[in-house]
């Protein structure tokens, strides 16, 4: 057994490396796949998950930003990385010298770029972003032309090499709605613009992880699978992850700090927002909004104790939060599960975003650096290897 500890999230990467197999079995027309690893790989560890995924055949890693690409490649990673979030005066030029791909989406990111290999002695691998209707990065559409212009000017000087083009959909998570079909048209465009211009990328990406799921006309050459890689369905409209042969991946417990018996008419937590109906239980969790626990979570956030689904009784505070147990027993040391892939009757991460009006991605990202990750299943990826 894992050593007990106030509250930790453990991590299956069996679950990752059966998520990623799942995912690439459903690409179409030989897309690879990217894993996206960003935000500490969605809460889950940067290193481990990459290291998971790579081991189940992801060709490519994503990275939003630059310090999440470079500490893939410190940790010995090699292959194929993409770094997409950058703002003037990067770090380019340590992108480059680490062979790590980079997204550009306007003059000043290719100038960056270019400025970047020649300081670098070598060419600068980039992927040239359209906005085909997120209205968030990329390039506009009415500059689109002067950019592959400008890239492929460029290219042919040898500071750069259009590796890719890309974009990315903003309504994949909702199946059937017609932004959908503007965005595939728009980004078919942009890449006979791109060709025009005399581009030959090595990749063109769209689909996301809802567009891997549902929408195999948008695989291109490469699918950059996030939320989906972590076992958590990109929303309920999708599909739940047993649909698609996923399994959650990350599971959150506590300790119960404490357990005492209450009169009813007695208030819990801060504003009193909970009043205990009669004779009760109450037990004290050690997880707060400082922990990553949404403090919309007041009266709403669902937690398997004693057996039994509870609900935060009254509101979330920094560091702790309490639950009814009525009648129920239970002690200072037991259990409680706050959210996991459900084996145990315990609440989901789609649960959870049910509860709080928020999605499953925000569920994992934001639990805190002070709750310790338990990687699990390496063990099962070296007996694998050795069979």
């Amino acid at each position: 057994m894992p050593e007990t500890r106030r509250l930790r999230a453990d991590i299956d990467l069996a679950a990752v490396r059966s998520n990623v197999r799942a995912l690439r079995g459903r690409l179409t027309g030989g897309a690879a796949l990217m894993a996206v690893v960003k935000a500490d790989a969605y809460g889950h560890g940067l290193l481990p998950c990459a290291r998971a995924a790579r081991a189940a055949g992801a060709g490519w890693l994503g990275a939003a930003t630059p310090e999440e690409a470079l500490a893939l490649r410190a940790a010995g990673d090699t292959g194929r990385v993409l770094c997409w979030l950058w703002v003037p005066g990067g770090p380019w030029r340590s992108a480059v010298e680490a062979d790590i791909d980079v997204s550009v989406s306007a003059r000043w990111a290719l100038a960056e770029a270019v400025a970047a290999a020649r300081a670098a002695g070598r060419p600068a691998r980039i992927h040239l972003k359209v906005d085909t209707g997120l209205g968030r990065g990329g390039c506009p559409p009415a500059d689109w032309a002067d950019l592959t212009a400008a890239a492929r000017a460029a290219e042919a000087e040898g500071a750069v090499l259009v590796a890719g083009v890309w974009s990315h959909l903003a309504r994949a998570d909702e199946p059937g709605d017609p932004s959908i079909a503007a965005q595939e048209e728009a980004f078919a465009e942009a890449l006979a613009v791109a060709e025009r211009a005399g581009l030959r990328p090595e990749v063109r990406h769209l689909a996301n992880s809802p567009a891997l799921l549902t929408l195999p006309a948008t695989h291109y050459d490469l699918v950059r699978a996030g939320i989906a890689v972590y076992g958590v369905s990109p929303s309920p409209e999708v599909g739940t992850p047993e649909d698609f042969g996923l399994r959650p991946a990350m599971t959150l417990r506590a300790t119960l700090a404490g357990v005492k018996r209450m009169p009813g008419g007695h208030g819990v937590s801060y504003g009193h927002r909970y009043t205990t109906p009669g004779d009760t239980t109450l037990a004290l969790i050690p997880a707060g909004y400082a922990d990553g626990i949404p403090r919309h979570a007041s009266g709403t956030g669902p937690v398997l104790v004693a057996g039994k689904w509870r609900t935060v009784a009254g509101t979330v505070a920094m560091d702790q939060f309490v639950v009814d147990l009525g009648g129920d027993a239970a002690e200072a040391g037991d259990e409680a599960l706050l959210f996991g892939p459900g084996d145990h009757g315990e609440p989901t991460v789609e649960d959870w975003a049910r509860a709080t009006g928020t999605i499953g991605y925000e569920i994992v990202t934001r639990i805190g650096a002070r709750v310790p990750r338990v990687h699990h299943g390496d063990e099962d990826r070296r007996a694998e290897a050795a069979s």
